[in-house]
């Protein structure tokens, strides 16, 4: 169960209520949730492949910019001339299709279908580096390229939550 002033927490970041929140998966230092682990189907029975969902607006808003200035181009670049690196984002995807596979099955559901792509554009492009950092940060040393990321980003926490807890005062 998810703890009502996360699931708050987290509809002040997203703007909206949150869809299929099986568990906070990573909190911010500064104490709300900057992670969720989502069900690999939605309510409605769509499938829903990101299984780790950044919802800090500050994170992503740094995350952005990390993604506009061409680290994805210089990932995916090396992503082809480095068999290690390669290696391990694939390993990256075959975790991230384990958890999520974990999570069907404790849902009762079933699996998606292991062509889905799973998360970032894994295991063979660097698509999106939001769900890189999610799965990163859900999962430490589990996705190379999320922590280079996670490693790039300015300490986004440091000037307060990007949200108010219920009662707090601004």
């Amino acid at each position: 169960m998810v703890d009502q002033a996360d699931l708050a927490a987290v509809e002040a970041q997203l703007g909206r209520s949150p869809r299929g929140v099986r568990a906070v998966a990573h909190r911010c230092p500064c104490g709300r949730p900057d992670v969720l682990e989502t069900a690999p189907r939605l309510p409605d029975g769509s499938p829903f492949p990101t299984l780790f969902y950044l919802t800090c607006p500050k994170a992503a808003s740094a995350i952005g910019t990390l993604e506009s200035s061409g680290l994805m181009k210089l990932m995916q670049a090396r992503l082809a001339d480095d068999p290690e690196l390669a290696a391990a984002y694939l390993a990256a995807h075959e975790d991230y299709l384990a958890r999520r596979d974990q999570a069907a099955s404790e849902d009762g559901l079933e699996p998606l279908p292991r062509d889905m792509q799973t998360a970032g554009g894994m295991p063979g492009r660097v698509k999106c580096l939001h769900a890189l950092v999610a799965h990163e940060l859900a999962v430490p040393g589990a996705n190379p390229l999320g922590r280079e990321a996670l490693d790039a980003l300015p300490e986004w926490w440091a000037e307060g939550p990007c949200v108010e807890a219920e009662g707090e005062q601004a």
